[in-house]
């Protein structure tokens, strides 16, 4: 009977991922708190509060989704050969943007800025997993993976209930909030995780 060279369970699994890659998914939790906290009340902000209509709403969603995809592919490409940090701070700077840019927005033309902002989330997105799997240890890449999935998904389960509480106190409170933890992650990543790690 043979063992098992490389740790199966969830311990054996967490001790091996680097500390870079530790850093990164401390960041990414605080991002992806950061967009829980308002993502299911962006809709509700948009039409009751500043006062737009649903079809325009649509077209802001539209608007988002074109320059995610126009920024996806060449920004991709183009990590690969410069370095990937740059690219991943700027997704991050995005994510924490977005909420402030919504809640700063008073029309629908400003809300349109707004959405461009949300829509360059994506720009660092591509770097972003790849560096993931670049630290990862081999042999454990899909247990590894999974696992900073794992960790992520449970961490930042509760943020649209808080962001809801926030909500009740002021429709505009959890999009401040929310921004300031983005930057909280934009933060965390930018002093912890150095270039060699993320080239």
């Amino acid at each position: 009977m043979t063992t098992d060279p490389v740790p199966t369970h969830i311990v054996g699994v967490w001790r091996s991922l680097p500390t870079p890659l530790r850093w990164l998914l401390a960041s990414d939790i605080f991002i992806r708190t950061c967009e829980g906290l308002v993502d299911v009340f962006l809709v509700l902000y948009a039409i009751n509060v500043i006062g737009i209509s649903a079809p325009a709403y649509g077209v802001l969603v539209a608007v988002q989704m074109t320059t995610a995809i126009v920024s996806y592919v060449p920004v991709a490409r183009f990590a690969d050969r410069t370095g990937r940090k740059p690219f991943v701070i700027a997704t991050f700077v995005a994510f924490a943007l977005f909420p402030v840019a919504v809640v700063l927005a008073h029309d629908f033309a400003t809300l349109i800025a707004a959405f461009v902002v949300g829509g360059l989330r994506e720009v660092g997105e591509p770097a972003r997993k790849a560096l993931i799997v670049d630290l990862v240890t081999p042999s454990l890449r899909a247990r590894s993976i999974g696992l900073y999935y794992l960790i992520r998904s449970l961490t930042i389960a509760p943020a649209a209930f808080i962001g809801g509480l926030l909500w009740d106190v002021t429709p505009a409170l959890p999009f401040w909030i929310a921004g300031l933890i983005g930057l909280v992650g934009v933060v965390v990543f930018a002093v912890t995780v150095e270039e060699r790690y993320a080239g």
